[in-house]
This record gives structure tokens, sequence and C-alpha cells, in this order.
């Protein structure tokens, strides 16, 4: 039983501790319109805001990982892709086998939301993944389904 106390405890803290939405947007509505576009359990967007982040859509485990750049040697969190998103023109965006076997893909957007001030990163990775740049369509259209950014 204080197990099960304690489970809930930390669940409701990791939680607490998650972004919501960026202000004036419906996260269940931003949520579902992400989901819909690229839901998927090897899937992390992040919007930022100023170097903040405002918005998580995916878990910690998914969000932190590690995963090859697609740009040579090295590897990237989502965090770091977030850091560096163009902040104007077109989305960055990126695809490669993402282990020695070559049976998993990994592929990276990032760039700015039209109608906004804020940028995305996003990353999926898994055994049958749409290249980066099939991501950052359907997440451009996600985001104004949602209303952020253009409608």
């Amino acid at each position: 039983m204080i197990r099960a106390v304690a489970i809930g405890v930390l669940a409701a803290t990791l939680s607490a501790c998650a972004p919501g939405a960026p202000a004036g947007v419906d996260k269940a509505k931003l949520d579902d319109s992400v989901s819909r576009a690229i839901g998927d359990p090897g899937t992390c967007v992040l919007i930022g805001d100023g170097g903040k982040v405002v918005y998580r859509y995916g878990t910690n485990v998914i969000c932190g990982r590690k995963l090859p750049t697609c740009e040579g040697q090295g590897v990237q969190t989502l965090s770091d892709l977030l850091a560096v998103a163009p902040t104007s023109g077109l989305p960055k965006t990126a695809s490669c086998r993402s282990n020695p076997e070559g049976t998993r893909i990994v592929a990276w957007a990032a760039g700015p939301i039209e109608g906004s001030s804020l940028v995305f990163a996003a990353v999926m990775e898994g055994n049958e993944v749409p290249p980066g740049v099939i991501i950052a369509d359907k997440l451009k259209t996600a985001f104004a389904r949602a209303g952020v950014g253009a409608k």
C-alpha cells in the first residue's frame, strides 16, 4: 500500500513538471491534433517560446533519448534540436538509420510555427517512420488545427 501511494505521488510530481501548452491554446486539443498527425509511442514534440519549452508531447524517456543527428557523427536530444530550431524560413529536417543493424529509423524536424513567434522540434524513431519533411508538414497542419500560429 505504501509503495502504491509513493508511486502515485511520484507520478503526480513528474506530471506537474511537464509543460502545458502555449498561451491561449487548449492542451487537450493540441495533444489530440499532434496524436492524429504523427502520434506513435516513439514520438516526441516540443514547442518553445523564447528558449523555454511551453509544450511537450511524449514522455520524458522518449523526449530525452540521444539519437543520431543524421548529419554525420554524433547524437542529440530533442531539446538540443529545439535550441537551434530555425526561427524563420523552412523547417530543418533529417532522417537516417538509427541503429547499427539498419533496422530502425530516426526522423527529425524543427522550425518556426507559422503565424507565431514559437518554434517546434519533433523526433520519431522506430521500424517504420516517415521522413522528417513529412513530419514537419503534418505538424504544420496539426498546429493550425489546434489553434497554434496561423489558422
